[in-house]
């Protein structure tokens, strides 16, 4: 086999490999795109505005707070922002730390539902029940556009690779086109060559 016959033969295994590389980049890109839209739109219509800088308390001094000021909730980022860092934080203050299902619990272990304090009760855990919530679909929708950020990364190394391999079919097609490609190799010589 000449040297030239092996290098058409690698140089269209890198084409095609290339273009399904390319195909499969293609792929995770429409699914980043996807991811990034669904996430935008689903949170841009729950229409949840940051609290404006001035208005925040002593205790709501984390950063993403700050530099979402005023502005709408609608990235993945942001989401989880809100969610752990002024959900989370309000939902502390409801019944001492607890969580809804321990208020729950609680809630429920009062004989008289009647009484002020089972109904006080009760509406904590209807405070936290929501509140909770929210945090979970906000938090939800934040790992959601991280798979659309991994896929988005993936879509970027697909791409890389498949140019690498197109430009070593295009250098593998120069070369067999070459006069060094001639020589015969991967075949045993005779005793007479």
């Amino acid at each position: 086999m000449t040297r030239r016959t092996l290098d058409i033969i690698f140089s269209i295994g890198g084409l095609l490999l290339a273009g399904l590389i390319l195909t499969l980049g293609l792929v995770l890109q429409n699914q980043a795109n996807f991811a990034e839209d669904y996430v935008h739109d689903q949170l841009q219509a729950q229409q949840i505005t940051f609290t404006p800088a001035q208005a925040l308390s002593p205790e709501e001094n984390a950063q993403c707070l700050k530099d979402n000021a005023e502005k709408q909730l609608v990235t993945g980022k942001q989401a989880e922002c809100y969610a752990n860092e002024y959900i989370g934080l309000h939902l502390q203050d409801v019944n001492d730390g607890k969580t809804y299902a321990q208020t729950s619990s609680e809630a429920r272990a009062i004989e008289d539902q009647d009484s002020p304090e089972a109904q006080e009760l009760n509406a904590k855990v209807q405070t936290l029940f929501r509140g909770e919530t929210l945090r979970g679909l906000l938090l939800t929708s934040y790992g959601f556009s991280i798979f659309g950020d991994r896929a988005q990364t993936a879509a970027y190394v697909c791409f890389l690779v498949a140019l690498v391999l197109l430009l070593a079919a295009v250098a593998g097609f120069v070369h067999a086109a070459s006069k060094s490609a001639e020589h015969r190799i991967l075949s045993e010589s005779s005793p007479n060559d």
